[in-house]
């Protein structure tokens, strides 16, 4: 299994976990796309086990096409990439999400 069915596979169990006949009804997780080109990612945190951690924000901007940005605010988890960066931005997501879930 490669890095990106990894990920995906993560979040889908994270997702899965948060889902209490309640969250999923007033929050959730939602990828999109930028006209830039790129992709934005919001999940959020109320009501989950990271919603009092905060994540530092990132800003890696490598080239026009190729960057990430990351951070919490508004209880949630945001990220902005370019093309090819999302499973970059999911992982960073899922990394700090493991390092502040209690285990």
């Amino acid at each position: 299994m490669n890095e990106v069915e990894n990920v995906l596979d993560w979040l889908q169990s994270w997702y899965s976990a948060q889902c209490n006949e309640d969250w999923e009804h007033e929050w959730g997780v939602k990828i999109d796309t930028l006209d830039n080109p790129g992709w934005s990612v919001r999940i959020d945190l109320e009501d989950t086990d990271l919603e009092a951690h905060d994540f530092l924000r990132q800003d890696l901007r490598r080239s026009k096409n190729n960057w990430v940005l990351a951070w919490t605010s508004d209880m949630a988890f945001h990220a902005a990439c370019g093309p090819g960066n999302l499973t970059e931005a999911l992982t960073l997501f899922r990394r700090w999400a493991m390092e502040n879930t209690p285990q």
